[in-house]
């Protein structure tokens, strides 16, 4: 795998942050409401679809139809994971991910994987839904930043806090590399 250079991999942040910062979330952090007010927002209904993911299929998945947007996400798994699985496929919404066909970076879900995750869905559908499911590295990486910075506002919740200004440049490095909204001092 090619890694980005400093400029396309800070520009990945920047979009990244600036997404996940646009977004309400719910305190406590509750998924369903989370989801609903996005719906709310974006106009167009989100079902979550909790499903017994066979083993080898992706984590999550996001389809999206002319009548909604579907996340599936597997029951068997923890809590932490189920919503972090959530905020990963919800930063392709936010992002405007649609995926490719075909796209050699995405994840493949053959036929039989499809019909035991998507049961009460037809076939023909499920083909066309899964042909627009897979997506760049890039994408794929900008929808985990994403649902790493929500899921990081999630559990600890805006707060305002300021470093001293004698705190050492390497513990503040260290207080932002760890979540901490460190503020740089006036020169």
């Amino acid at each position: 795998m090619a890694q980005p250079s400093r400029r396309a991999g800070r520009a990945l942040w920047k979009r990244a942050r600036k997404v996940a910062d646009s977004v309400a979330l719910p305190e406590p952090f509750d998924a369903e409401a989370f989801v609903a007010s996005l719906a709310a927002n974006r106009r167009r209904p989100i079902e979550l679809m909790p499903v017994s993911a066979p083993e080898g299929a992706p984590c999550g998945l996001l389809m999206s139809t002319e009548r909604a947007d579907y996340i599936l996400y597997p029951t068997n798994t923890t809590a932490l994971h189920r919503r972090h699985i959530l905020l990963h496929e919800v930063g392709h919404l936010l992002c405007g991910h649609t995926g490719a066909d075909g796209g050699a970076d995405g994840v493949a879900i053959d036929a039989a994987a499809g019909r035991q995750l998507m049961p009460n869905l037809s076939p023909e559908l499920v083909r066309r839904v899964l042909g627009r499911t897979t997506y760049t590295e890039v994408e794929e990486r900008e929808a985990e930043l994403v649902a790493s910075l929500l899921a990081q506002r999630a559990v600890r919740p805006e707060e305002p806090r300021e470093l001293a200004a004698d705190v050492p440049d390497g513990v503040r490095r260290f207080d932002s590399l760890f979540g901490g909204r460190s503020r740089r001092r006036a020169p």
